[in-house]
């Protein structure tokens, strides 16, 4: 955990020129006074000032950058990370170039990268939060090029009057095709098998 100490005429000081120096906020640390200022002899002689112990407190966000900092520092990767907080979720983009070893034979690799991520950060924190992982847009693109499939597949489904099966997919996939084709009153969706070879099935409406 990172800290400092400094020192100061009154205990709010000595934790000011902390902040500065962390490059932080108040509600960012924690703050321990080890030494309250005193007054010597006369009033001034001997005067001890204050001294504190700043922390930077243990946050889901700051877990979540820290790894993925050590991850890219080990594939050599020059990335640029960026990260939003929205009340239970952590939004994490990662920009940089030759990134596709991250992503993966569809996004396999980054889904899997974002579950690592999830399970450290998350540790020991008492309120947990979702973190989701992009890279360059990545998934972006993949739900467009799913919502498409999903409209095609439907279209042949209802053409032909037979079910059509697609490939196994992750939730967070088959649930883009669900919702894509949910609102539709010629076919419907569900999904059948193990995962992680679930996959979903359209059917036409008979």
């Amino acid at each position: 955990m990172s800290y400092i100490e400094k020192s100061g005429k009154t205990v709010d000081d000595a934790v000011e020129i902390a902040l500065a120096e962390l490059n932080v906020s108040r509600e960012e640390v924690d703050i321990e006074i080890i030494e309250e200022p005193s007054k010597g002899l006369f009033g001034f002689i001997g005067v001890k000032p204050a001294r504190v112990r700043v922390k930077i407190k243990e946050t889901a966000a700051r877990q979540a950058r820290g790894l993925l900092g050590k991850i890219m520092k080990l594939m050599n990767l020059n990335v640029d990370i960026d990260l939003i907080e929205k009340d239970e979720k952590i939004l994490i983009n990662i920009n940089g170039p030759d990134l596709g070893i991250l992503i993966g034979r569809r996004g396999e690799t980054l889904d899997a990268l974002q579950y690592l991520v999830n399970l450290s950060a998350n540790k020991n924190m008492e309120k947990r939060k979702r973190i989701f992982i992009d890279i360059e847009g990545y998934r972006k693109r993949r739900e467009d090029t799913l919502k498409k499939l999903a409209y095609k597949l439907a279209d042949k489904a209802r053409q032909r009057g037979r079910n059509v099966i697609l490939e196994p997919m992750n939730s967070m996939e088959r649930r883009i095709i669900h919702t894509a084709l949910q609102g539709r009153d010629d076919i419907y969706t569900f999904s059948e098998g193990e995962e992680p070879y679930r996959k979903i099935i359209i059917a036409p409406k008979k």
